[in-house]
């Protein structure tokens, strides 16, 4: 699982050293699946079917601005200066699954989406101090809800972080909203994704007509950061990694 979820760190680092004005989302597509190749694994978001059947055609998903999450790598989707995108990766490695998100600045971006950014990312890291044996999946929730709303942020309810391992995808459910001790008890060794979805407008969505993509009713922009993390006694160890990005953004 480390080895999985640190590729994937190293695969948004490699993202993000493209990410800038002129640039498709097909692009960063491509650099994604190259990557995670070249590394042995496998991009596992490729092809996994959604509730209506239909395969996700990419390897990454690139949500721009009020896309939330699910957005479909496009070359008709050119990057400009002062958008936000978020980019979610997972990978399948040695039969074990890696998943993390990260949301990138394009360019220079307004004073609010930097706040957005910022408070969203502080929310995860909120929830994974929580995140120890004996606490429950609402401290987790919680911790994120309370913390985002009150900067007057919504927290994007129908969609959830959730329990990794061989599957992408098992349980338990993360939500971003709920009550403290309440909830699935959290114990050793448990490994889960937790990834906020805020909103800098109302956290009301649609799905897209490709079954894909969800975006804000408002219209308002998004953010989205995601880490892998095992429950621990006493603390949680986060498997995967912002570190490479952070050295491209110049904050290490």
């Amino acid at each position: 699982m480390r080895e999985a979820n640190q590729l994937v760190g190293k695969a948004l680092a490699e993202v993000g050293k493209h990410i800038k004005p002129g640039v498709t989302t097909a692009f960063l597509n491509d650099v994604a699946d190259e990557f995670i190749r070249d590394h042995g694994a496998v991009p596992s978001f490729k092809n996994c079917p959604n509730p209506f059947g239909k395969p996700f055609p990419a390897a990454i998903c690139t949500s721009v601005n009020n896309v939330v999450v699910h957005g479909i790598p496009s070359e008709n989707v050119i990057l400009k200066d002062g958008d936000v995108i978020s980019v979610d990766c997972g990978v399948l490695l040695n039969g074990y699954n890696g998943d993390s998100c990260y949301t990138f600045s394009v360019g220079t971006i307004s004073n609010a989406l930097q706040n957005l950014l910022s408070v969203t990312r502080e929310s995860l890291y909120k929830a994974i101090s929580v995140a120890v044996v004996g606490k429950h999946v609402g401290d987790i929730s919680y911790a994120i809800q309370s913390y985002c709303e009150s900067f007057g942020y919504g927290v994007v309810k129908e969609l959830t972080g959730h329990g990794i391992g061989r599957q992408m995808h098992e349980a338990p459910q993360i939500p971003n909203y709920g009550e403290q001790g309440r909830g699935i008890l959290l114990k050793e060794g448990m490994c889960i994704s937790i990834e906020p979805m805020i909103t800098l407008g109302d956290p009301k969505v649609w799905l897209l007509p490709d079954h894909w993509g969800i975006i804000t009713r408002d219209g308002k922009q998004s953010a989205h950061f995601e880490h892998t993390i095992v429950v621990r006694h006493g603390h949680s160890e986060i498997l995967s990694s912002f570190e490479g990005i952070e050295h491209l953004e110049g904050n290490i």
